[in-house]
């Protein structure tokens, strides 16, 4: 025996066959997991360990057995004969189809393995968008892939010609195509979309000029799925995006504007603006966002219920919507403090339907209206810890 081994051992077919069959071996053993694993709630408890030691032993000798048959070693009789009628079993349909079954599982269950090793950084860039995106696509492509050659090989197991079925699959396919082009088009979009980058999953998009909007939690060749900021799941086939607005890509801008009544000093509350941008952009909780200094655009409108004082803040992407509260808060309470008084809406109330006439006298000097008290407010420390979570787009909720 050990003179045969060591003369088999040295042709190359006998470790190619060995690979081979140890390969087949962990399919059908990963195959059989499956099968009790499905069967685990109809099986008492007590048994599903000693079954599955009972299948790991059979599959590990019928490895052996055919290994012994592929290395030609007909002095273990036992092994040999069993490994000739395992294999003769294997060039049969039913075997064949078992293993064309198994392979697939394993191609399938290595396709998510890998894929969950891929892990996109924490930081939101555009190299993470790229990463997470192409994650996605490149595993659902695989697994169509996989179901495709799998069902190849098992008609081929079972007998049927699989060119000949091919052709006429071919054909119906270009008479389907003509009542697909929708789905078509979808695809062609939906390989663009990815080939240049347009949007990726995480990014925050406005489809078509405000009807939907949403992040970006799914994107493959077909469709793009939105989720609005009040969980509304949005599918929307790639086919129909004609114009896509990307909140979240490569930089973001913070408009900040105030309005200040006309009887403000307008200078007084440049300053003040300036001051709060100042003071944001220094700010050790909020420093690490900002990508420039803040740009000061002064004066910007003469509306009617006051003057629009802005600002302008570039920063990193998706952090818009945080920093935009934050310098509400801030400049809240530093007009407060400055006594500078933002404008607010006002009502006009009808009585009856005859006019009600109001004369305005003056008498005296006017009494200003009280200050506001501002001793317990703090701008640079907040009294709840800032979300950044986005705001809705506009007609989002």
């Amino acid at each position: 025996m050990l003179a045969e081994l060591s003369i088999q051992v040295m042709k190359p077919q006998v470790w190619v066959g060995l690979a081979l069959t140890a390969l087949f071996a962990y399919a059908i053993y990963r195959f059989g997991r499956l099968l009790i694993g499905a069967l685990s709630p109809h099986i008492p408890r007590r048994l599903l360990a000693p079954l599955r030691w009972v299948w790991w032993l059979v599959v590990v000798t019928g490895w052996l057995a055919v290994a012994t048959f592929v290395a030609y070693l007909p002095s273990v009789p036992v092994l040999f004969d069993l490994g000739r009628d395992i294999s003769s079993g294997f060039r049969h349909s039913a075997g064949q189809l078992v293993v064309v079954v198994a392979m697939a599982l394993i191609a399938w269950n290595l396709i998510s393995t890998f894929a969950a090793r891929i892990v996109a950084e924490q930081e939101f860039n555009r190299r993470s968008v790229r990463v997470q995106t192409l994650k996605g696509v490149v595993e659902s492509t695989l697994r169509v892939v996989v179901v495709i050659i799998s069902l190849i090989a098992a008609l081929q197991a079972i007998g049927l010609n699989a060119t000949s079925l091919l052709a006429g699959v071919s054909v119906l396919g270009l008479a389907v195509g003509f009542g697909a082009q929708s789905l078509i088009k979808d695809v062609f979009n939906g390989f663009f979309i990815l080939l240049e980058d347009q949007y990726g999953v995480g990014d925050v998009i406005t489809i078509n000029t405000g009807q939907l909007s949403g992040g970006v939690e799914r994107l493959n060749l077909r469709v793009t799925a939105l989720r609005a900021l009040d969980g509304t799941m949005h599918i929307v086939p790639n086919g129909q995006i004609q114009t896509v607005s990307v909140s979240s890509k490569d930089w973001s801008r913070v408009v900040a504007a105030v309005d200040v009544t006309y009887n403000a000093n307008v200078d007084e509350a440049l300053k003040v603006l300036q001051a709060v941008s100042t003071e944001l952009y220094e700010s050790p909780d909020w420093r690490h966002f900002f990508l420039e200094e803040p740009e000061m655009q002064g004066v910007v409108q003469l509306a009617p219920d006051g003057v629009t004082l802005r600002a302008l803040y570039k920063v990193q992407p998706k952090s818009q919507w945080a920093l935009g509260r934050e310098f509400n808060r801030r400049i809240k309470i530093a007009m407060d403090e400055a006594g500078i008084e933002i404008p607010f809406p006002q009502r006009s109330l009808n009585f009856s339907g005859s006019p009600i006439e109001i004369r305005l006298t003056r008498d005296g000097t006017p009494t200003p209206p009280p200050a506001q008290d501002t001793s317990t407010q703090n701008r640079q420390n907040p009294p709840v810890e800032p979300s950044l979570s986005r705001d809705p787009e506009e007609r989002e909720i």
